[in-house]
């Protein structure tokens, strides 16, 4: 998949998660994991600072600084580095 920091056309937000903070991150985040065909996510900094990894082939390493967004592809493996505080919200986006 493309990594691109757009969504494609047509998609809509059908879910919001957060805000997030370091004590309130799920676990699950910290680990590689991945989203469903067809749902791309947003991720919002909105305080602090977080690690973004790729974990796929082409991997690489994206530290966000508030205030930032990330669009996140389907499928492509992914986790988060915690180093500090921060405050993010996730959307996932879909097309109708």
């Amino acid at each position: 998949m493309h990594r691109t920091n757009a969504l494609p056309a047509g998609v809509t937000c059908y879910r919001q998660l957060g805000p997030f903070d370091q004590e309130s991150l799920p676990a699950g985040l910290l680990r590689e994991h991945r989203l469903k065909e067809d749902v791309w996510g947003v991720l919002t900094m909105l305080d602090g600072t977080i690690g973004f990894r790729w974990d796929d082939a082409e991997g690489g390493k994206v530290e966000l600084a508030a205030p930032a967004s990330m669009v996140i592809p389907p499928t492509v493996p992914h986790h988060l580095h915690v180093s500090g505080p921060f405050a993010l919200t996730i959307e996932f986006h879909r097309r109708p």
